[in-house]
């Protein structure tokens, strides 16, 4: 596109009003007729239905987002450097290919199970016209920009499994040379070393006459840089944290530096990112990092991630992805030292009232917000529950367990304590046996669990709720990972 001189957004327009088309021609017979004129010329071509079908999986891969994640990053960010090599266009087809064929196994499937069932045959015409009426109100509802707000009400409940394969140690390795860089440290709060300058900026947004910032002119100011894309759910859902801190803490010597390194082309047309922005209500400076510089500077491979930067220039702390807002702020207000006079963000009403509790992570490799104080990693042991109430978005372990790197394996009486904010709960779950929930000591009901690794519904409120959760494993049952909505 760039080299074509076309808008940015210009695939994300043809896909809306492809939608709209395909929307009507459901809907109308004579529209279908007239739509098929121009192209009758191509039924004299001896195609067959799979190659027809091909061809509409092609023009269908225009408006098909893949959620947002290490591998998808590493190769928008190598398509973003503009360096078109045979390694980056392999890179892209490897990762295309990888993301169409379960796509094409669901499609094989619901082929075959449509094909025998004749409710489907003997109502067809209806359930066309029902699919144009779906197609168009979707094709209506990202013109809104409504799935935006949908996205961050539904539960990111693909991110468990999504994080055991991509957040691996072999797929950290391989990330890595793919982007040339080392993989990146856990979170710390050790002194990570001089923060590198945000460089390639494209566009400031929310700076004083659209005026470029650097570290070197904010020392003496406490940073957190924030790497994020507006249509990234995951940093939407951080958003809220991020405005409270700029609010509460920017008199006191915090700026926050949002860079917006943009997954798709739509996100790289300033006009966008500026409408997100002013619909978002966003004050703090927005950096436009178009070309992914500062991106590459910092070796990140995340959306949302968050560095940390002290008054001298050095990176504290970082941390990836949703969460961990507790002790982000603790964090931020330790280099702010003596001069923070506002109560924590974390403790504001309006705040508790609109954020879920975090996905939090079970096995010892990414476990946080831990009663417990230590685990004793790949052996079974007997946890005993704190005596003291647990703070919010906190979790316990009691009786024996066996916590591996990314999953807890109950033995004998083995319980597991939460305090929640939620609507819905979700937890993913392996093994023959089942789990007993409690919420606030009312018996609510009992999960069976039956073999692979899937997600499973723990609790639904019909608002968002706060309490206590009680979960008690039959022997042999592992958990991976809380999802909450």
């Amino acid at each position: 596109l760039s080299a074509l001189g076309l808008p940015e957004d210009l695939l994300r327009t043809l896909a809306i009003a492809m939608l709209f088309v395909l929307a009507a021609s459901l809907l109308s017979v004579r529209l279908t007729r007239v739509l098929e004129r121009p192209l009758l010329f191509l039924t004299r071509r001896p195609l067959g239905r799979e190659s027809n079908g091909f061809l509409l999986g092609l023009s269908a891969g225009l408006v098909m987002v893949p959620c947002a994640g290490p591998v998808l990053a590493a190769v928008a960010a190598l398509a973003a450097t503009g360096d078109v090599t045979w390694r980056v266009v392999l890179v892209t087809l490897a990762y295309s290919l990888g993301h169409a064929l379960p796509l094409l196994a669901v499609a094989i499937g619901s082929r075959r199970l449509t094909a025998g069932m004749r409710v489907v045959r003997a109502h067809a015409r209806a359930l066309r016209q029902g699919a144009g009426v779906v197609m168009g109100l979707t094709a209506a509802a990202i013109v809104l920009n409504a799935p935006e707000r949908l996205s961050t009400a539904v539960p990111g409940y693909t991110q468990a499994v999504q994080e055991r394969i991509e957040r691996s140690s072999t797929a950290e390795r391989e990330l890595a040379k793919l982007g040339g860089s080392s993989a990146p440290a856990p979170t710390t709060e050790a002194d990570e070393g001089a923060a590198p300058e945000i460089r390639g900026i494209e566009t400031w947004l929310n700076t004083p006459g659209s005026a470029s910032l650097t570290l070197a002119g904010l020392r003496g100011r406490v940073v957190l840089v924030d790497f994020w894309t507006y249509s990234c759910i995951n940093c939407l859902r951080t958003l809220p944290h991020l405005k409270a801190w700029d609010a509460a803490y920017r008199d006191a010597g915090l700026t926050i530096v949002g860079v917006h390194s943009p997954e798709f082309a739509f996100e790289r047309a300033v006009d966008n990112v500026r409408s997100a922005v002013r619909r978002l209500g966003i004050r703090y400076p927005v950096a436009l990092d178009n070309d992914f510089a500062t991106w590459r500077a910092y070796s990140n491979r995340y959306w949302p991630a968050k560095y940390l930067v002290d008054r001298s220039g050095r990176v504290r702390y970082h941390h990836f992805g949703e969460g961990a807002y507790e002790d982000t702020e603790r964090r931020i207000r330790a280099l702010l030292g003596p001069t923070v006079t506002a109560a924590p963000a974390s403790h504001d009403p309006g705040i508790s009232r609109a954020i879920r509790t975090p996905e939090s992570y079970l096995g010892y490799e990414r476990l946080t917000r831990f009663a417990n104080g230590s685990v004793a990693p790949d052996v079974e042991r007997t946890y005993t529950l704190p005596k003291w109430p647990l703070p919010d978005d906190v979790l316990a372990y009691a009786g024996r367990w066996k916590v591996e790197g990314e999953r807890i394996v109950a033995g004998r009486g083995a319980r597991l304590v939460l305090r929640f904010q939620a609507k819905d709960i979700f937890l993913v779950l392996e093994g023959e046996g089942h789990v007993e929930v409690d919420v606030d000591g009312r018996s609510l009901r009992t999960v069976r669990v039956l073999g692979l690794p899937r997600l499973y519904t723990i609790a639904r409120f019909p608002a968002l709720d706060r309490g206590l959760l009680e979960l008690r494993f039959s022997r042999g049952v592992a958990g991976y990972a809380f999802t909450f909505g």
